[in-house]
């Protein structure tokens, strides 16, 4: 944006940004996969919007994101925000999306739950429960926007009832669940949130 690249951390709530004011071009990398890259905790850049510069990160004014992603993923991965492998990565964060109990995703991968924890916030941005949560809700707006009855996509997308749907909406958006589907797909002026999915 403006000629400087931004770093949009992972969301717990959405995020609104204005629209028709500043043109911007973006990147979006899947859960887990920015923080790797950057060797910067997700925790650290949690709800928050920060210049790469901000991170140590240099890179030619012209250069752009798909030229900065490549050379990032050239360098090795800090154990730190890399703790497990790409494909340990994708089946954590699927079993998650799912909606397999943390306790028993831990217990798959052989560790603790509050490792699983203590890793999910460095990766994710936040522990294993709240990732659920947003996957969750983020497969909801996805069938939403798919014009699928209300009543369906809460079952569909794993909620107990239609109003467990509500409340999760109201709770991560602000807004009703009517006025998300009236702004959804292209004219939606509020980001879902990212779940470390949306750009970090």
């Amino acid at each position: 944006m403006s000629g400087r690249i931004v770093v949009a951390g992972p969301d717990t709530t959405a995020f609104v940004s204005p629209r028709g004011r500043e043109a911007f071009v973006g990147l979006r990398f899947r859960p887990g996969a920015l923080p790797r890259l950057l060797g910067v905790p997700a925790a650290e850049l949690r709800n928050d919007r920060v210049p790469l510069t901000d991170l140590g990160v240099r890179c030619a004014r012209d250069s752009s994101l798909t030229e900065l992603t490549t050379a990032l993923a050239s360098d090795e991965p800090v154990k730190e925000t890399a703790p497990w492998s790409l494909g340990q990565l994708r089946h954590i964060t699927e079993s998650l999306e799912s909606g397999t109990a943390v306790a028993e995703v831990a217990q798959r991968a052989g560790w603790s739950s509050r490792t699983l924890q203590r890793h999910c916030t460095a990766v994710y941005g936040y522990g294993p429960a709240t990732l659920r949560r947003i996957l969750r809700f983020r497969r909801a707006v996805r069938l939403l926007d798919d014009d699928i009855p209300t009543a369906d996509v809460a079952v569909t997308a794993g909620y107990a009832d239609q109003p467990h749907l509500h409340r999760e909406v109201r709770g991560l958006t602000g807004m009703s669940l009517a006025a998300l589907r009236q702004g959804s797909g292209q004219n939606r002026s509020t980001d879902v949130p990212s779940g470390s999915v949306t750009v970090a």
